[in-house]
């Protein structure tokens, strides 16, 4: 029964491939605004600066600062989009404490038998013996889905692991983000926000280990027996990698890409005792184009965004005296956002209306709706150029 669930499932996202992105890309519902109203709005929101980078194509981004939570600038910071493997943040937010490091496990063929084809890799073999650290070295360097399966099996299973990984969200008030997986590779219904992805970051660099596996560039992996390879971390800004220099004072965070949900990136940077966090998600180009942007963010933000005034805040998790988010009156969000009952909304219980597309029925639903999701794809794309060339 498991094998027949799961085939169907990847049948249904073989067949949905080319109207995922776009399909999964759907606004925010401003039915709440958290972290104040202005994140609920269209457009570029800042106050009391000047000199914003002229040359973003990012579908949303935000910029932070991460001892007082302010907002210092964003542009659809709650629209919803496919998070890649930035998700392996929430990811690690929930199951990071859970086993000490010293703790060894040695990997069985079922542990990796539901890593989804085309993943990327760290190299876990079974019948190999692993270090909960090295796994965890597996996840923040080389977003290795295999070594996220592991431990989600090591945490009770997948289901169990994707329903901790809502919980978490929902107790940091995440609530753009649906969770369909735990490695964050492409699946109907599985978005994120900038916003959201910039509180898993602010609260996992809370954590010691947390910020210390994202900050490591390099670490020797286990190839079996007493042989190890090289492994290096995939983002670009902390190491320097394919042309670009490192980013002065880069700390991480988390990158993710895959070639439905395009690139997308969270990146902290200290300098002169001030951290910001900078989200940035689908860039018009591919490549480095999603870190030149963070960095480009991230030089205002130390530089003229210093005299910014907060447009919004990154709210506390509920379980640490946050405030509940109030809902706003509707139809005062951003502009064009569904209600709570969009394609992406999730019901009370949890669940998602993305659910009915993993049936046959569904799949055909999506697919009538691609060639108009493919239009509004290629306008804000066409726009972003626009922006582009008349330098606004």
């Amino acid at each position: 029964m498991r094998d027949s669930s799961r085939l169907t499932r990847r049948a249904a996202l073989g067949l949905t491939a080319a109207a995922l992105p776009v399909a999964a890309a759907t606004p925010a519902s401003a039915a709440t605004a958290i972290g104040g109203e202005r994140l609920a709005r269209d457009g570029i929101q800042t106050s009391g600066a000047t000199g914003l980078p002229k040359k973003l194509t990012a579908r949303s981004w935000l910029v932070a600062d991460h001892k007082t939570g302010e907002v210092l600038a964003s542009y659809r910071a709650h629209q919803r989009l496919a998070p890649a493997s930035t998700l392996k943040m929430l990811f690690a937010d929930t199951v990071l404490g859970k086993f000490e490091k010293t703790r060894t496990y040695r990997v069985t063929d079922a542990d990796l038998a539901d890593v989804p084809s085309g993943s990327s890799m760290v190299g876990v073999k079974p019948g190999i013996t692993y270090t909960v650290h090295q796994l965890w070295q597996g996840v923040f360097l080389r977003s290795g889905n295999d070594a996220v399966h592991v431990l989600s099996h090591m945490n009770g299973g997948i289901a169990k692991t994707v329903a901790e990984m809502q919980a978490k969200a929902k107790d940091l008030q995440a609530l753009d983000t649906h969770v369909v997986s735990p490695d964050g590779f492409d699946h109907p219904g599985q978005v994120s926000s900038a916003y959201d992805l910039t509180l898993f970051a602010r609260h996992g660099l809370h954590d010691d280990d947390f910020g210390a596996y994202c900050s490591t560039r390099t670490a020797n992996f286990p190839a079996g027996g007493k042989k190890t390879f090289q492994i290096q971390n995939t983002d670009r800004l902390l190491t320097g990698a394919y042309g670009l220099r490192p980013y002065k004072g880069m700390i991480g965070v988390k990158n993710g890409y895959t070639s439905h949900a395009g690139n997308t990136f969270t990146g902290a940077a200290t300098r002169d005792g001030r951290t910001l966090l900078v989200t940035v998600m689908h860039p018009a180009n591919g490549g480095n184009e999603v870190y030149k942007e963070t960095e480009a963010l991230l030089d205002w933000g130390f530089g003229r965004g210093s005299s910014a005034r907060a447009v919004g805040t990154l709210v506390e998790p509920l379980s640490e005296g946050g405030a509940s988010a109030s809902p706003t009156q509707s139809g005062k969000g951003a502009k064009g956002a569904p209600g709570a009952t969009g394609a992406a909304a999730s019901s009370a219980d949890g669940s998602s209306s993305w659910r009915l597309l993993e049936g046959a029925a569904g799949t055909v639903v999506l697919l009538a709706g691609g060639a108009f999701a493919l239009r509004r794809r290629r306008a804000a794309v066409a726009a972003a150029k626009s922006r582009e060339e008349d330098g606004s």
